[in-house]
Order: structure tokens, then C-alpha cells, then sequence
């Protein structure tokens, strides 16, 4: 049987990476393409690496031509909130301009179908609402207008091209592999659970809590949690609905419950069975009070069940990672 490679990029970045084991294991070759820019060359391990730029059409086409994908899973992104208030054209540049590229690369492969990781952040803040795939979508920032021009993106091309897209919209993502061959290594470090894991080790001060005056019950920012197995695992199956031929549908990942911001501290004080050193600073532009993501119609139609997005078995998956793994290069 020939092989069915997929085309993943962002491969050597923390979803990625997990992807890419997750794909390997569902009898697919993932092949990684990343620029490097963020990601590790030691989390590269379940297939090949190709080193490349979105921004590049002509290494895309290169690539494509070389591997002849069944499909592309496309994490590749800037994602951060500060930087994307402060510097949004570099948003519209790498995000938009970089999907573009791979999109058309793709069709001129035809390779159609495709696997994109998109965010709740499309939603905005949209406090005391489970969002699902018809909450109407007001991003705050860059980072999810971003996102979101690349979903309607893809519904142009479906409409004029026959792309079929797999979107899937979550917010945070945690843990690690339970295997723990790969997990959460980013230079600089910006997530909350890996953040706090460094505080408590002593890898940096403290832990800085930005806003403690939103309207919620303790005063921090609320957020749904979903484990990094879990969330690839749903794009697997995502991968599975396209080769099925059901076409395009939008995906929600979560587990339709939020954690504040003092809550996932006093998890992880409980699971590592050590204190958190916090200091309070302000609230960050563009952050929303809350973000909580319901996922009825990826467990009714994918049949997608999170076995791992509990609090307690995130922070412990990644505090076993934070503790025996890192990347070297």
C-alpha cells in the first residue's frame, strides 16, 4: 500500500509534534514542515522534516511535489494576544498571507482536503456563554481576526475549488504525552500551566497573574482546558471524516467547563504538592473575561471522547514532562 503522507505544519511546535505521533499511530507518514522559528528539531521523531517558510511558495511547491500529501493538517501560526495588539500586520502577514500560500500549493498539488487549527478566539469575549460552532463569532485581536479571515479562506475555496476543510476552534491547550516523548517546550514561554510549572521549580521568579479585577468569582480570567492526546486525537478523526468524503464542517474542542486563572494554581499546588509564587499585575489588552467551548458536535459526529482533559491529569502529564523532558535543539 502506498504511503499516505500528511503534510503538517508546525509540525516541530507542541501540537504539532503531538500530531504528528498521533498520525503516525493511525497509519499515516506525517511530514513536518516548520521553519524552525519556534519549534524543535527534537520533536520531530514520527516523520520527516522539511524545513521551510509559508511565506515560501516555491519551497510549498517543492515540498508538495515531493511528498504528494493525501491531506494537510495546518497548525503554523503566530499566536500570541500582546503581540498581536501591538503588531498586527505581522498577523495579517504570516497568518493570512502564509495559509494563502499553502492553501493554493495545496490545490495545485490537488491535494483537497485539510485540517486547520483554528481558535475560540474567533469568538471574542463572550462571558456566560458555552460557545459552540454557531455563536457568533467577534474577535478581539488580531491573533483571531486572523484566524478567522483563514476560516472563510477556506470556505471560498471549497465554494470555487473543491477544498474540503476541517475546522476545529479550542482555546488552551495542556499537558503533555503521557508517553512523554514529546511536550511543551516554547523560547520564549508564554502559557499559564508551563509558566507556573517554571515558578514552582524555580526556572523563573514567580508566576505573573495579569488582572485580578474581572467580573468572575475570584477576580482572574476563566478558560476551558483541553489535553493536548485529547485534541490531536480529534484531528485524526477529522482527518478520517475527510477521507470518508463528508466534506467541510466546523469543530468546537472543549470540555464546556472553565478554569480561572486561581484555580488552575491551586490544582497545581495540590498535584505537585508545592506552593505557586504569584505576583498580580494588570489586566493584558485583548484578553476576554472568559472562554468557555462546548464540543457536542465533534463527540455526536466524530465520535470524539477527551479521555485525559481533567485538570489534575493535565498539570500531572505536564509536570512529568516539565520534570524528565526537554529538547535539545
Amino acid at each position: 500500500m502506498t504511503d499516505r503522507h500528511v503534510l503538517v505544519t508546525g509540525g516541530a511546535g507542541y501540537i504539532g509534534a503531538h500530531a504528528c505521533k498521533a498520525l503516525r499511530a493511525s497509519g499515516y507518514v506525517p511530514v513536518t514542515f516548520d521553519n524552525l522559528s519556534t519549534g524543535w528539531r527534537d520533536a520531530v521523531r514520527f516523520g520527516p522534516l522539511e524545513v521551510g517558510d509559508l511565506t515560501d511558495r516555491a519551497r510549498l511547491d517543492e515540498v508538495f511535489a515531493k511528498w504528494r500529501p493525501i491531506a494537510v493538517m495546518h497548525f503554523a501560526a503566530v499566536s500570541l494576544v500582546g503581540e498581536a495588539m501591538a503588531d498586527p500586520g505581522r498577523y495579517w502577514r504570516l497568518n493570512v498571507l502564509g495559509a494563502l500560500n499553502l492553501i493554493e500549493a495545496s490545490l495545485a498539488a490537488e491535494c483537497r482536503d485539510f485540517v486547520f487549527s483554528s481558535t475560540c478566539a474567533t469568538y471574542g469575549d463572550q462571558d456566560g456563554v458555552v460557545l459552540d460552532e454557531d455563536t457568533p463569532q467577534r474577535p478581539l485581536n488580531a491573533y483571531g481576526k486572523s484566524k478567522l479571515a483563514i476560516e472563510q479562506m477556506l470556505g471560498d475555496f471549497g465554494a470555487s475549488h473543491g477544498l474540503n476543510a476541517v475546522i476545529f476552534r479550542y482555546f488552551n491547550v495542556a499537558g503533555a504525552d503521557p508517553d512523554g516523548e514529546v511536550g511543551e517546550c516554547h523560547t520564549p514561554e508564554t502559557h499559564l500551566i508551563p509558566l507556573m510549572l517554571d515558578a514552582i521549580d524555580g526556572k523563573r521568579p514567580a508566576l505573573t497573574v495579569f488582572g485580578t479585577d474581572y467580573p468572575t468569582k475570584d477576580g482572574t480570567g476563566i478558560r476551558d482546558y483541553v489535553h493536548v492526546s485529547d485534541l490531536v486525537d480529534a484531528h485524526v478523526a477529522g482527518m478520517r471524516w475527510l477521507e470518508a468524503g463528508q466534506g467541510s464542517r466546523v469543530f468546537c474542542l472543549g470540555t464546556g467547563k472553565g478554569f480561572s486563572v486561581r484555580e488552575v494554581i491551586e490544582q497545581s499546588r495540590i498535584v505537585t504538592n508545592r506552593e505557586v509564587p504569584v505576583i498580580y499585575g494588570d489586566r493584558r489588552a485583548g484578553d476576554a473575561v472568559s472562554l468557555v467551548c462546548g464540543s457536542a458536535r465533534a463527540k455526536a459526529e466524530l465520535g470524539w471522547a477527551p479521555k485525559r482533559s481533567d485538570m489534575a491529569t493535565m498539570i500531572a502529564d505536564a509536570w512529568r514532562w516539565h520534570q524528565n523532558g526537554r529538547y535539545e535543539s
